[in-house]
């Protein structure tokens, strides 16, 4: 659903920000909070005191959560895929037998 594209005036680390988001005021408010945490995290935890580099250990702490995020979604989705197939082969295998079944019996007559 896409909303307003008005700007959203957020603050990151002290500094404050005028984005223009299709997804709303809300989501980008969250994304930006999520990012200040983060940078602010890194300037105390770290103790980094160069901005700059508070945020680049941010963007690196960022992207590694979304590439694990992705590998785990890749991983669930592989497994999904893999356990379909197995549904997929014993529903063919279970319609099969029940076809020979009926072939024997006479109710139905095999394809020329």
């Amino acid at each position: 659903m896409e909303e307003d594209k008005g700007p959203v005036r957020v603050t990151i680390f002290g500094e404050e920000y005028s984005i223009r988001s299709d997804k709303g005021e809300e989501y980008t408010v969250a994304c930006a909070q999520h990012v200040d945490e983060l940078i602010q995290e890194a300037h105390v935890r770290a103790k980094v005191p160069e901005p700059h580099k508070a945020a680049i250990l941010a963007a690196m702490q960022i992207t590694d959560q979304m590439f694990r995020t992705r590998a785990a979604s890749q991983s669930q989705a592989r497994m999904l895929s893999e356990r379909l197939a197995g549904l997929r082969a014993r529903v063919d295998a279970a319609l099969g037998q029940s076809a020979a079944v009926a072939v024997e019996q006479g109710s139905l007559t095999p394809e020329d």
